[in-house]
Order: structure tokens, then C-alpha cells, then sequence
């Protein structure tokens, strides 16, 4: 290809109209099901195998500077993309339709979970539900685990970010700091065991002809001005609701917890959602009672039943938190702006990370340093979401758990009488469903949902 014709098309999408992209987008965000992993899959498939708008290497590019950033790798991914293609109303469009269809869905089901959650039919079928999503994070950490932990010290950091965050409570950012900076060393010393794991989305790896070429457009070269005015622009954006709700409401008020807490998740959410879902779930259970631990396991199946990032289950938390708490406002009216209000702060920052660090970052893609920061984090989030699998077990298999406070430990034991029968089958039909036949994830969640109502229509629970 041409790049002269590239370059000089650069302002109009590379030769692709604004409402093609749209069209193609909205196709992405509908088919944003299955995880960051089947995400990133579909967008491959049709940005660089059909569409040939990116070729295999910029595409790869792309997402290894999106594994740097706290947030969804895939929405990010998205909106790097779309940025490319059309400047930033692209990745506007690209970023915001990834998540729309998640927005809509999770607040129609949480409208529905909260007016006819203790209803028996909604009951038994998030029963059914909850059983699969166990499986699912259990298959979660075996996928992650074959990819990341490709010799004895990345098993070795794994298994200690397991032992931190599960007995002895350790801050989730603490390890992810931690295991970066022991990555960081590794790498600068010539360890060869912190090279990154690369990324198998290519088949046979061959070169694609692409629209966007290798050429470097405008707009995507960096510029100190333009810099200065997008962050300024972003962070008004992403800050100034969280300031004003501070100032007017006080820290003590439950939106401005919601803005505060989850602003703070979005700095840290490395590693992908089922990482820092362990931290959210402990800290909105145990610290801000916002949802009990059955709640927060309803909220990932919703999650994981609708399309785009799983990390859109931090609307539920909001929604719910409100609802409980709605401070003079109807609950409806209240749960509504709460979960608005925590998809806001969450997801403004990756906009942010992506139209004002990208023309930057890129240069760090061969940076041997924060190659083996990533991996070493990775290892480290395989730990952290056995410690969610664990977590989850617990209030999912069992009726009643036993706080262990007993300094330096701290953690949840199993009171192995109150054992759900019913659920423990389930869960074993679920991952027999997802280990041994190789079924698919909305499969088996449709399958437990069915049979979560089959066991109360029959009495069983």
C-alpha cells in the first residue's frame, strides 16, 4: 500500500467515513462478550482480518501499551483504535460504544434486582447463576495462569500475592506496586525469566495489508501544547464531580464515596477485572456494606451475561450502595445516579491515559524495564484472582463463614457443616461444563440460571 495515500488520509479516517466506523463499532461493542480475552479476540478478527484497518503489528502495538494501563484493556484497546483512525471524536465513539450496551444492560437488570430480588423465581435464578460464575473465575485463573506463569519465579510470585491479599490482607495496590518493581529489577539485571509473554491473536502471524499502514498521522506525534490542554481537559472532567460532591455533600456522604472509592479503583485496576474485583468486593462488602457477598456475586453474573468490560459490575455496586443509602432521594432515582456516577469515574480516566499519553507510551514499547514490570504484575494478578475464587467459594458453597482475626492473619474459614449442597453440585456441573466439554461461557451461564429454577420449582431450595 501506498503510505503517501495513507498519510494523505489521514484526516479522513484512512479512507474509512466516519459512519462506516460507526457501523463497525457498534458491531464490536455488540459482540464484546466473554471477557478481555474474547474482546480483543472479535476485534482482531474483524479491525485486522476483515476490515484490514490495522495491520498485525500496530494492532499488537496497540494492546501492549493498553496492558500498561490501570482500566479495561479492551475498551482502551478500543479506543486507541478508534483514535488512530479518527482522531479523537474516533475514539470517543470507539471507547463510549464499547461501553454503552454494558451501561444499559447492567442498569436494567439491577432496576430489575432490586425491585424483585427477593421474588423466588429471581432468586433461584441468580442461585443458578452463581454457581457458573464461580466456575468461570476458577477457569479464569487456569487461562491467565498458562499464559503468565511460564517459569518457577513467576509461580513463586503468584503463590506469594495469593498468601498476602487472601491470610494476611495485604492492600491490593501494594502488591501490584510490589510485583512491578521486583519485574522492573529482574528485567534491567538481564533475568531472563521476566521477558514478557507475548500475545497469541495473529494465527500464523502473517503480514496484513492494512489501511493505517505504518504511517505515523499528525495528530498521533507528540505535542507538548496539545498535551497539556487534552490532560487539563480530562482530568476537569474525571475530578471536578468528585471534588464538587466532596465539597457539598462531605466525605461521609454515600456518592461522594462512590466518586472517591471508585476513582481510586481506576488507578489501580492493572491486570485486568477479575484482579481488582477481589479488592472491590472485599472493601464494598466488609468496609462500606454497601451489598452483601451473595449481592456481589449476582452483580459478576450480570456482569458477565451482558456485553462489554466485566469491570461494568462497579455500576451494580454504585447502583446498589445508592440504593441502600439514597440520601433524601427516591432509591430508584438515587441507585440510577449512583451507578451513573461510578461508571463516570471509571471510565474517564481510560479516555484520559489513552488521547494523552499514547503518542508518548508508544515509544516505550521495547523498554526492557517495563516489559518485565508487566509480566511480573501479571504472575502477581493470577494470585490475586485465586484469592477472588477462593473468596467467592466461600460465600457461594458455604451458609456460614468464621472471621479469623489472629495478628499477622486475617481471613474468612469455612464452617464446613453449613456446606449448600445444591450449590456445590451446580458449581461442579459448571466447571465439568466449561473444563471437560469445552461449553461457552453465556452456555453455561443460560444452563445454571435454567437449573437454578428447576431446583426451586422442585422444591430443593
Amino acid at each position: 500500500m501506498d503510505t503517501r495515500n495513507v498519510q494523505a488520509g489521514a484526516d479522513a479516517g484512512h479512507g474509512v467515513s466516519f459512519n462506516e466506523a460507526f457501523r463497525v463499532w457498534l458491531r464490536v461493542a455488540s459482540l464484546s462478550f466473554g471477557g478481555p480475552a474474547g474482546q480483543i479476540a472479535v476485534m482482531h478478527r474483524i479491525l485486522v482480518e476483515e476490515k484490514k484497518w490495522i495491520s498485525e503489528g500496530r494492532f499488537l502495538h496497540a494492546l501492549n501499551y493498553c496492558m500498561l494501563l490501570p482500566g479495561p484493556e479492551a475498551q482502551q484497546l478500543a479506543t486507541y483504535v478508534g483514535w488512530l483512525m479518527h482522531r479523537t471524536a474516533g475514539g470517543l465513539m470507539a471507547g463510549g460504544l464499547f461501553i454503552l450496551p454494558g451501561i444499559i444492560a447492567i442498569m436494567g437488570l439491577s432496576y430489575i434486582y432490586a425491585a424483585f430480588g427477593n421474588v423466588s423465581f429471581v432468586e433461584a435464578l441468580f442461585f443458578g447463576l452463581k454457581a457458573a460464575v464461580l466456575a468461570i473465575v476458577v477457569e479464569a485463573v487456569v487461562r491467565v495462569g498458562k499464559r503468565a506463569l511460564k517459569n518457577r519465579i513467576m509461580i513463586a510470585l503468584a503463590a506469594a500475592a495469593f498468601v498476602a491479599i487472601f491470610f494476611f490482607a495485604v492492600p491490593f495496590p501494594i502488591i501490584i506496586i510490589a510485583a512491578g518493581l521486583i519485574g522492573y529489577a529482574g528485567a534491567r539485571a538481564g533475568r531472563p525469566e521476566f521477558a514478557p509473554a507475548g500475545h497469541g491473536h495473529g494465527g500464523n502471524g502473517a503480514a496484513i495489508d492494512s489501511m493505517l499502514g505504518e504511517a505515523v498521522p499528525d495528530h498521533v506525534r507528540p505535542n507538548t501544547a496539545r498535551t497539556i490542554r487534552v490532560g487539563a481537559v480530562w482530568l476537569a472532567l474525571w475530578l471536578v464531580p468528585v471534588i464538587a460532591l466532596l465539597v457539598v455533600l462531605g466525605q461521609a456522604n454515600v456518592f461522594s464515596q462512590i466518586a472517591l472509592f471508585f476513582s481510586k479503583m481506576s488507578l489501580v485496576t492493572f491486570g485486568g477485572a477479575y484482579a481488582v474485583l477481589a479488592y472491590v468486593a472485599q472493601q464494598a462488602v466488609e468496609h462500606y456494606h454497601w451489598l452483601k457477598p451473595h449481592e456481589m456475586l449476582d452483580g459478576l453474573g450480570m456482569a458477565e451475561t451482558t456485553p462489554g468490560p466485566l469491570i461494568m459490575v462497579l455500576q451494580f455496586v454504585g447502583f446498589m450502595a445508592a440504593y441502600r443509602d439514597p440520601s433524601g432521594l427516591s432509591p430508584m432515582l438515587a441507585a440510577t445516579l449512583g451507578g451513573l456516577l461510578a461508571t463516570w469515574v471509571t471510565f474517564t480516566p481510560c479516555f484520559l491515559w489513552i488521547f494523552v499519553g499514547a503518542p508518548y507510551i508508544e515509544r516505550l514499547r521495547g523498554n526492557t524495564g517495563l516489559a518485565g514490570a508487566l509480566s511480573a504484575i501479571t504472575a502477581a494478578v493470577v494470585g490475586v484472582i485465586l484469592n477472588l475464587s477462593i473468596w467467592f467459594a466461600l460465600h457461594t458453597l458455604f451458609r456460614e463463614t468464621v472471621p479469623v482475626h489472629a495478628f499477622p492473619l486475617a481471613f474468612d474459614r469455612p464452617v464446613l457443616t453449613s456446606v449448600d449442597v445444591p450449590a456445590l453440585v451446580l458449581s461442579i456441573a459448571a466447571a465439568t461444563a466449561i473444563f471437560r466439554f469445552k461449553l461457552g461461557m453465556l452456555t453455561v451461564l443460560a444452563g445454571s440460571c435454567a437449573a437454578g429454577v428447576a431446583l426451586r420449582l422442585a422444591g430443593v431450595i
